[in-house]
């Protein structure tokens, strides 16, 4: 059976803001604020989004550490702390605890290709570093590995493993997960293109990219569908997609970091190898922020 649950609704994957080549703190607390104030459910810090790939160990700390502290006691913060070493996850793990982080995303380790097994050793060794809930992170197009159903059956006597993050942007698989665990894991979207389609199958929230940019449609899709008003939910999902679209015309999070600077929220700045966005595209996604009056 599920235990506490982190969160239900809508949790931004939020970016890292940098400025000259440093974390910049003061764009970070503009957009936490931001978040906060319209109503998100969690946050989750160091994820893909948050260019995690390129922190140093000191600034994946520093910035799970500085947005626990501004955020505590508001919303859950979630922290990233996935690597295809198991033994540096599990550090990471342990650490985030000890920062006061309320939970974990754990990306399935990249590069290696682990095998079942190997997927199901390296996240009970991970579980064992903390009493904190753990959310599985699914993202094969990253990853190169698609978590198999035998593994999810393994890890149901790890009490701590709650969640699955299913971003592999396959509603169909989706939908094999809630109906085979959704009395076992809270099942979330990780790809914003089939939000809806999770939530009206049962998904008990999402884990969005689109969130940091109008957070509070976001919330209020997921309210929408949790109410089973699945007109409204559909209308507010079809007035999302060219924002969604756009959002991912380059490669995450390139252009949703994009569009937060020409929010004035942070810089449009980002660490080799990710790198501007093209003029095209980003006149395109200029031309989507106007047309829904975000900017």
């Amino acid at each position: 059976m599920k235990n506490k649950q982190l969160f239900r609704g809508a949790a931004t994957a939020v970016v890292t803001p940098f400025k000259n080549g440093n974390v910049d703190y003061s764009a970070f607390e503009k957009i936490l604020d931001f978040q906060i104030s319209s109503g998100i459910n969690a946050l989750v810090i160091s994820g893909t989004t948050g260019e995690s790939c390129t922190l140093s160990d000191r600034e994946w700390r520093d910035t799970l550490s500085f947005a626990v502290d501004h955020s505590k006691g508001k919303v859950p913060v979630i922290a990233g702390c996935g690597s295809n070493s198991t033994a540096n996850a599990e550090y990471k793990t342990a650490l985030a605890e000890d920062l006061g982080a309320d939970g974990i995303l754990s990306v399935t380790p990249y590069y290696n290709k682990a095998t079942p097994r190997g997927l199901v050793l390296h996240y009970k060794k991970i579980a064992s570093a903390t009493k904190l809930p753990i959310i599985l992170y699914n993202v094969p197009g990253r990853t190169g590995v698609d978590i198999p159903t035998e593994v999810y059956e393994e890890l149901q006597d790890t009490e701590n493993i709650l969640g699955i993050k299913e971003a592999s942007g396959n509603a169909a698989r989706s939908a094999e997960l809630i109906s085979l665990f959704k009395e076992r894991y809270f099942i979330y979207s990780g790809a914003d293109e089939i939000n809806l389609p999770i939530l009206a199958l049962g998904g008990d929230g999402v884990i969005s990219v689109l969130s940091n940019i109008v957070p509070e449609m976001v919330v209020g899709l997921c309210n929408l569908a949790f109410a089973e008003n699945t007109k409204r939910a559909s209308e507010l999902s079809a007035s999302l997609h060219p924002l969604i679209k756009a959002l991912f015309c380059e490669i995450n999070p390139i252009p949703v970091k994009t569009a937060l600077a020409e929010m004035g929220f942070c810089n449009a700045e980002f660490r080799l190898p990710l790198c501007e966005m093209s003029e095209k595209n980003r006149e395109y996604l200029t031309d989507v922020l106007r047309n829904l009056s975000v900017i």
